[in-house]
């Protein structure tokens, strides 16, 4: 691992149980991703919205991890890089 974002990073609570600006707007997803940095809940770029990268081009959060069931990575848009969740890590997000 090369990633030096991840050794900075924090568990932190999903702030919504689904895309935060989808549910505002009434639209659907295909998965979730969760922001290790605040808690944003955004649609991968499979959505039509793609609102998780839009969060990290809004705010520079780099990494994100898979907010769906039983899937266990994290995402580094910095060094576009993937790995594993830290073990520490999978009580914050959906079994």
């Amino acid at each position: 691992m090369s990633c030096e974002h991840l050794s900075h990073a924090h568990p932190v609570s999903a702030r919504t149980s689904g895309c935060e600006e989808c549910l505002k707007a009434g639209s659907a997803w295909v998965h979730l991703r969760l922001c290790l940095t605040c808690g944003h809940v955004g649609c991968c770029d499979s959505s039509p919205n793609r609102h998780a990268t839009g969060h990290h081009h809004e705010t520079g959060h780099p990494l994100i991890a898979s907010y769906e069931p039983g899937e266990r990575w994290v995402w580094c848009y910095v060094d576009e890089e993937g790995m594993e969740v830290p073990s520490a890590w999978i009580r914050f997000l959906r079994s």
